[in-house]
């Protein structure tokens, strides 16, 4: 009996199990049946003419017409089986081809896979998961993934060669703004190859999604009152849905205490730029006598720091950026807030210093909690306006979408479908070109739907990106790493960290999952070096995603399985888990306007006394730009139609029993992580469930 390896043994049990599969996978009878399976997507099923052509190590077979009489072939969601005669010994089967021909109209395929039978009772799976679109064919391979290395035959090599070559025209990185990660070469969705479009434009179009969620919330009666200013915060109630027990109303109730503030920092939509506090900033002259009211420890704030209770916040890439200035009926305001916090008795972060400007003098008084109610509140609103802008541009923008464009493009064009990298990556992939560009072509262009309510739309947030560039490193998105680079990874220390907790289990468990595939393909670190797809493909994301800059230590080889297999976990965490934690709390956090101002119309404070509930509400946005800003971050916290959460492998790339065993082991060890954090979050009046594996989609699609 042929037994296959399971996920941990060594790859020359891997090799003797496929070498003696395929000796028994030769068609060498006169009839075998195939059957495939179609997609199901809308419009997946077509009504044209499928031929099959088998091409095995012997020979090609003839072109067969795969057609029964009286029957609706390939709908939509349909599993169809032929019978295909073969004369001729064809020895093992290589290849299969399927040509569509048009019947009467142009009618795209999406093609899942094709299974064949041999003769003597072998089954060969055939993935394929694309589209066929007008009068073309495609070329397959069977499911086995394989390395370069392992391709012995010149047509296997040959094919394999082909396919990169076309995908490499197909896939072209294109700069859309200097100093920006290069992107995919397309100036709208309907450019891109058909394979990487949305299965339906229309659910991914941000004017059309913008527009419903205004009108499922209510709003739209006050989406054109730009320069309308509300009463006071109670008037922005209109246009807030409340919601029992959600964050959403949490944040509304408890906005303006300081608790709230200093817990956004840790558990918010945000939680990525607060770190531990090592030395005051000569910027920051704060001093003793200032925050000593707000210390509790009876130590002075120099050894406060010492002992690791004060931590910062500083929003210094903000400094020089331009202001919208898109609208000439209404002026609008950045800044670049330090804000200094304080690990109280309770364990709970609290701010004890705002200085809303970089440069400290006179007009840059530094705002204390012991300061009048209204220059405190309004202090804390310019810095949540701030976090708010380096969260949309840097922390979400850059950090996950354009990177993880980065990765799908270099996957597309060095990683042919028989790769096992390229199996493992490309369900991280599903959409994220498509989504990027759809936001080019809406959201973040020139006159796009950010420029309506952002104070840095208009040309702001690509200055932002392109300073933010330089912190762009490779040690960054290694997510253990960038929180013990923060100072942020001791429990004892920060006890309520509950994004650092949750990612670093799927930190885990993503490696875990990596080093049990690399296990599989890659017996040792050589196998590694000379991987020429695998080193084609890093150097793809070195040399255009990251501009050639070697200060971002990106690598540009990879020598060992270990430094592989973080390099997937990057890949795959910063396109599934590190999205989802910036992205799916965005109406959670913002909704509530004054929480998170998308633009402020009034300078910030030049002195302490003078703010006044008036001068709050004037500064924050109106009531048109509140109603953009509330459409647009319900839309961007909602799933997609039919979305699938880490683990969820419908596609089977991977036909081998060792990477199902894999797999198996990885949703197992996912389970557990939402077990685990449901079991926490129990009776929390602020549950954090984003980083909780069962809402965390496998890829950057929305």
């Amino acid at each position: 009996m042929l037994r296959a390896p399971s996920a941990v043994q060594d790859c020359a049990a891997v090799e003797e199990y496929q070498e003696k599969s395929a000796a028994r996978r030769a068609v060498e009878g006169v009839l075998a049946w195939s059957w495939c399976r179609v997609g199901g997507q809308w419009f997946a099923g077509t009504d044209d003419y499928v031929y099959l052509t088998l091409e095995g190590t012997a020979g090609c077979s003839e072109r067969h017409l795969l057609d029964k009489p009286f029957y609706n072939d390939f709908e939509r969601g349909a599993v169809d089986s032929y019978d295909v005669t073969v004369e001729e010994d064809l020895g093992e089967i290589q290849l299969i081809k399927i040509e569509k021909r048009k019947y009467w109209y142009q009618d795209d395929w999406y093609l899942k896979y094709m299974t064949v039978k041999t003769p003597v009772g072998d089954y060969l799976e055939f993935p394929c998961y694309r589209w066929i679109t007008d009068e073309k064919e495609i070329v397959l391979r069977d499911g086995r993934a394989k390395l370069p290395r392992d391709d012995k035959t010149q047509i296997l090599k040959q094919h394999r060669r082909k396919e990169l070559e076309t995908r490499q025209k197909m896939y072209r990185w294109k700069e859309w703004h200097p100093g920006f990660p290069l992107s995919i070469d397309a100036h709208s969705h309907s450019d891109l190859p058909r394979d990487i479009q949305f299965d339906n434009e229309k659910g991914v179009d941000f004017i059309l999604n913008y527009s419903k969620a205004m009108e499922n919330l209510y709003v739209n009666r006050f989406m054109h009152m730009f320069q309308s200013s509300w009463s006071d915060f109670a008037d922005f109630e209109r246009i807030f849905v409340r919601i029992s027990n959600t964050i959403s109303e949490y944040v509304m109730q408890h906005w303006k205490e300081d608790f709230m503030f200093g817990y956004q920092f840790l558990n918010g939509c945000n939680p990525v730029l607060i770190r531990r506090c090592t030395e005051i900033p000569k910027k920051l002259p704060v001093t003793m006598d200032m925050v000593e009211c707000s210390l509790e420890r009876n130590l002075t704030l120099e050894e406060e720091v010492k002992q690791g209770n004060i931590f910062i916040v500083d929003y210094e890439l903000l400094d020089g950026v331009d202001a919208n200035k898109t609208d000439p009926c209404t002026i609008q305001y950045l800044a670049a807030p330090i804000c200094l916090l304080y690990k109280n008795l309770e364990n709970k972060i609290v701010p004890i210093a705002i200085q809303l400007g970089q440069e400290p003098g006179p007009d840059n008084p530094i705002f204390l909690p012991s300061d009048a109610t209204y220059d405190w509140l309004l202090a804390k609103i310019w810095v949540r306006s701030s976090d708010f802008h380096i969260h949309q541009t840097v922390t979400h923008l850059l950090r996950t979408h354009l990177v993880s464009e980065v990765f799908s493009i270099a996957m597309f064009r060095q990683l042919p479908a028989v790769h096992p990298l390229f199996k493992l990556l490309v369900p991280h992939m599903r959409f994220t070109i498509a989504i990027n560009t759809k936001a080019r072509e809406q959201l973040i262009c020139e006159c796009g739907l950010f420029d309506k309510a952002n104070a840095t739309g208009g040309g702001g947030h690509v200055q932002m990106v392109q300073k933010a560039m330089k912190d762009l490193t490779y040690s960054s998105l290694c997510f253990p790493e960038e929180i013990k680079a923060k100072g942020m990874d001791s429990k004892e220390d920060v006890p309520y960290y509950y994004y650092r907790d949750d990612g670093i289990k799927v930190w885990e468990a993503i490696k875990s999952f990596a080093e049990d595939v690399i296990q599989i393909y890659y017996e040792s670190d050589e196998v590694v070096c000379e991987d020429v797809e695998l080193q084609a493909f890093v150097k793809d994301i070195y040399v255009y995603g990251m501009r050639g800059v070697k200060a971002s230590g990106f690598p540009k080889m990879i020598r060992t399985r270990e430094k592989l297999a973080e390099y997937l976990t990057v890949i795959i965490f910063t396109t599934s888990a590190q999205h989802a934690a910036v992205n799916f709390g965005q109406y959670d956090w913002c909704s509530w306007i004054p929480n998170a101002p998308p633009t402020m119309r009034c300078p910030p404070p030049t002195e302490k006394g003078t703010v006044t509930i008036e001068q709050i509400v004037e500064s924050l946005p109106d009531r048109g730009r509140s109603c953009w800003h509330l459409g647009a971050v319900w839309a961007l916290s909602q799933f997609q139609d039919n979305e699938l959460f880490l683990g969820m492998y419908p596609d089977e790339h991977f036909v081998e029993k060792p990477v199902k065993e894999a797999m198996a082991k990885f949703r197992k060890n996912l389970d557990e992580i939402v077990n685990a954090i449901a079991e926490r979050n129990k009776n929390k009046k602020l549950p954090y469930y984003y980083l909780s594996p069962d809402r965390i989609p496998n890829s950057v699609a929305v």
